[in-house]
């Protein structure tokens, strides 16, 4: 096919709807589904931005079944169910609504019987969703420390595990309170590597991190904590459940999507439309701008010297970037994902007789880049010109992270609405 705008752009739509697709829980729950229980009851919990549809397709899958049970998901994130209860809570700050939501989850599995069976469905974005201080800290608390590690550089690996000391139900505590009930979670992962301690904090797996790390991670950072949180770290009075714990010895976890998965699925996709796809990994991490600079290195290879695969060809990445706010700094609009690809626009240009003829998406799978109604952005061989033209400086909106106001302005963001889904950041460089 010939590359042009037009079909370019056409062809990375198409490959970003088909990782979202590839992750939609009403296709694919299902067949994760355990035997149900004879006897016994089932209770239903979890947190994310795709708990609400993972309970619907719970409901459609056992019609007949007697469920009980809530999940927490985002402001604008329900969906219709029946039996089991939706409520809506803010992310990625929490709110007052998540904090009593979680009390109430930590209490629906506990009084169990060994005959009983909890179904946990988590998601990414639980972490702030299902956010239960731990005694004697408060949600004010929590959410300090949300908003400064939102702007401290760290990965979401090392933020969760900050969280996982900080709570009442997370690092295993949820399925421990369940015992001797069996859980099953089933677990649509939205981290690199797919750990499922860091997948919404890990709330029914046993947590191998500790107290000392937790601390390690607040120095390294040199994060601000309230006195409280400062204090309950150094005391560390109660350690989150670990491996060997007898109470988590009937959990089990079910991956049902995955960053991965996604990938795969796109790359098939690009075959079909005549491209030739390349994996470079779904764990991809690191400061947004710079990996995007990585990025357009990989795509300047390919379009002068076809390694190291040859055109026509699509780079597909997947991951969780970071933006690094500096100290008093009032950022502009923007996501890791548009800022990552202001990087990749900016590196690419260069050498700009090699920017002709490389297109590229990058968008966050549940429909968010951030806080922005956005998923992500398109970028073009011409969009740093329009920038200019409309009298706008890349680089200046860049150092700023006022990315997503430079995409506004040329009417590249792509807005999907919430995808009810979450595999993490999706990146496609489509190189003619």
């Amino acid at each position: 096919m010939p590359w042009t705008d037009e079909t370019a752009r056409a062809a990375l739509r198409r490959l970003f709807d088909t990782a979202i697709r590839a992750a939609d829980p009403r296709a694919i729950l299902a067949g994760h589904l355990p035997e149900p229980p004879q006897g016994g009851r089932i209770v239903v919990v979890g947190a994310g931005k795709s708990a609400a549809i993972m309970a619907a397709a719970v409901e459609e899958a056992w019609p007949d079944r007697d469920l009980s049970g809530l999940v927490i998901t985002r402001y604008g994130h329900a969906v219709p169910t029946q039996r089991i209860e939706v409520v809506e809570a803010s992310h990625p700050v929490p709110d007052a609504a998540g904090e009593a939501a979680a009390a109430r989850v930590l209490a629906a599995v506990q009084g169990l019987t060994e005959n009983d069976l909890v179904l946990a469905l988590i998601s990414g974005g639980g972490s702030a969703l299902m956010a239960l201080p731990a005694p004697g800290l408060t949600l004010a608390d929590k959410q300090a420390v949300n908003r400064a590690l939102l702007a401290s550089g760290a990965t979401i690996q090392e933020m969760n595990c900050l969280r996982r000391h900080l709570s009442a139900i997370k690092g295993g505590r949820l399925a421990a309170a369940a015992h001797p009930a069996r859980v099953v979670t089933l677990a649509i992962s939205d981290v690199p590597g797919d750990d499922p301690t860091v997948i919404a904090s890990g709330p029914t797996v046993p947590d191998p991190s500790s107290f000392a790390e937790a601390r390690a991670l607040v120095a390294h950072y040199g994060i601000d904590l309230p006195p409280a949180v400062a204090a309950h770290l150094e005391a560390a009075a109660e350690e989150t459940p670990k491996p060997g714990d007898p109470r988590l010895a009937r959990a089990e976890y079910r991956m049902i999507a995955t960053p991965q998965l996604a990938l795969e699925a796109a790359a098939a996709e690009a075959r079909t439309l005549g491209l030739t796809p390349l994996l470079l990994g779904d764990a991809l991490e690191g400061e947004a701008a710079i990996l995007g600079t990585a990025l357009a290195g990989i795509a300047r290879s390919v379009r002068a010297h076809g390694q190291p695969v040859a055109g026509p060809a699509v780079l597909l990445s997947g991951g969780e970037t970071t933006v690094t706010i500096r100290p008093g700094q009032k950022p502009g609009r923007g996501g890791r994902n548009t800022e990552c690809l202001l990087g990749l626009a900016l590196a690419a240009a260069t050498a700009p007789e090699l920017t002709e003829g490389i297109w590229a998406l990058m968008g966050d799978t549940d429909g968010i880049d951030g806080s922005e109604a956005n998923a992500g952005a398109l970028l073009a061989p011409d969009s740093l010109a329009r920038a200019r033209r409309l009298g706008l400086d890349p680089r200046a909106m860049l150092a700023g992270h006022d990315s997503q106001s430079l995409f506004d302005r040329l009417g590249d963001c792509i807005v999907t609405g919430p995808t009810l889904t979450n595999v993490n950041d999706f990146r496609a460089i489509l190189i003619a």
